[in-house]
């Protein structure tokens, strides 16, 4: 029988950043500074830095060069007028509006789109974007389905909407309470998983039936391209790039943070067909961005970002993406480590409910079990659940959110398969030792957003 062929990166590296690594006496003097919170520790103090995928790619050697051919004007920037050429044939939509990143696109379509009492429906919520809801005035409604809250279950698309749920969210509501579905590709927060291009076929003629847009959180919707090529019926000849824009042919508008699937250190977008919505999201760029050619990123950014966007929908390099992160998952599972299934796109997420079942939800299992990660070796992981999830308006209470989440995010073109290698044994260690565990309790909680800059100490 054939063996079966290796695989690798499709680049060589030109240049390296040095790693330095820590005493465990370093570690935990530097993770109490931090409040057990692994997004106050500093970047010095990390070996492998695995907290996540946003900024936090290798740009290729052509990103560099198109930095040379910045057009820094203040209006009208020869950058502007290619990163939107580059949109209209990768995305698919007509108006580009550029934003510092993908929360000032957030806010802008929050604004614009939404009223009070408003639901929005979406397959799961993602923090930010949440928030920007809520803070419009509107309701976020989670028709996600139900396998996207079993870590355990391989269902191929947990990223789909259920039908069925979001019709009974309109028939209850009423259809003129739902401005638009929020439609996320490779959802982060259920472990990186996609939809499957038969649901969001499904999921237009529902919203053409009830006068519903569609707008698309296009961050990881490249990596979603590649697991409709890799594992649904009929795409299988089909390129990253024609799946990425067929996808966005189904939807009415995007959000965008640049800083993940596009390859670049900073920089989003509103785009949108709708050319009154347009106009106004001009005028909110103006307002809290900058002006609408280059909305807080600077020419070289978006001249780096439309190179960036070419090179995300090459199949070799998302077959490389995925591979690796696939292999760190496969390598976890031989050891017995429970992860969410299947391995998602830009990270492995560790079940933190299985890892430290005898933790209660309230002290916190996963932020718990990143700093222990971190306190063994030095990797830097992050939380993704009771933190992140937030307290309820209502009651004041913790959300305690069915997933419970490590999320180990990759980003792209930096680490290479020795690192995952090292990644999978400082696991293992800790899995070892998980018993001797305790939780943590709240020492400064922030009004928003608490995950990113909490403070915690051990019960």
């Amino acid at each position: 029988m054939r063996k079966k062929r290796s695989w690798a990166e499709p680049f060589k590296i030109k240049v390296v950043e040095l790693l330095k690594t820590t005493t465990r006496e370093e570690r935990e003097k530097a993770i109490k500074e931090a409040g057990f919170n692994t997004f106050l520790l500093k970047s010095d103090d990390v070996y492998i830095d695995l907290l996540t995928d946003s900024g936090t790619s290798a740009m290729s050697d052509v990103q560099w060069s198109s930095m040379m051919l910045g057009d820094e004007a203040y209006a009208g920037s020869k950058n502007f007028y290619s990163l939107e050429k580059t949109i209209q044939e990768y995305y698919s939509y007509k108006y580009l509006v550029p934003t510092h990143q993908g929360r000032g696109a957030e806010h802008i379509l929050s604004q614009l789109m939404i009223k009070e009492g408003d639901y929005i429906p979406g397959n799961m919520y993602f923090t930010t974007t949440r928030l920007h809801q809520e803070k419009a005035g509107g309701n976020f409604v989670d028709v996600i389905v139900d396998e996207a809250h079993d870590p355990s279950s391989e269902f191929p698309w947990k990223g789909n909407v259920n039908i069925s749920k979001l019709e009974k969210l309109i028939n209850k509501v009423g259809a003129d309470k739902v401005p638009y579905i929020s439609y996320e590709g490779c959802v982060n927060m259920c472990g990186g998983q996609p939809f499957s291009m038969e649901n969001i076929k499904e999921l237009r003629k529902v919203c053409d039936k009830h006068d519903i847009a569609i707008m698309l959180d296009a961050t990881r919707c490249a990596e979603n391209a590649y697991f409709i090529k890799e594992k649904e019926k009929g795409y299988e000849n089909k390129s990253v790039k024609e799946i990425l824009y067929e996808i966005c042919s189904y939807t009415d508008g995007c959000t965008m943070s640049a800083k993940k699937d596009s390859l670049v250190n900073i920089g989003g977008f509103f785009a949108c067909n709708d050319e009154e919505l347009y106009k106004k999201a001009q005028n909110m760029c103006v307002i809290f961005e900058g002006l609408h050619t280059y909305g807080g990123m600077a020419g070289r950014d978006m001249e780096a970002l439309a190179q960036g966007i070419k090179e995300s929908v090459m199949d070799e390099h998302q077959k490389a993406r995925i591979g690796q992160t696939k292999y760190l998952g496969q390598n976890l599972l031989a050891e017995g480590i429970p992860i969410v299934v299947p391995c998602g796109g830009h990270a492995i997420f560790l079940d933190a409910k299985a890892f430290l079942p005898h933790l209660d939800q309230d002290d916190f299992p996963a932020q718990t079990l990143a700093a222990e990660l971190y306190l063994e070796s030095g990797i830097r992981a992050m939380e993704r659940g009771n933190v992140s999830a937030g307290r309820d308006p209502e009651t004041g209470k913790n959300r305690r959110p069915p997933l419970e989440l490590v999320r180990l995010t990759l980003p792209r073109r930096v680490y290479t398969q020795a690192h995952m290698d090292v990644t999978t044994e400082a696991i293992v260690e800790v899995y070892k030792n998980r018993d001797k565990i305790t939780g943590l309790k709240f020492e400064y909680e922030p009004e928003y957003l608490r995950f990113f800059q909490a403070r915690f100490s051990k019960k």
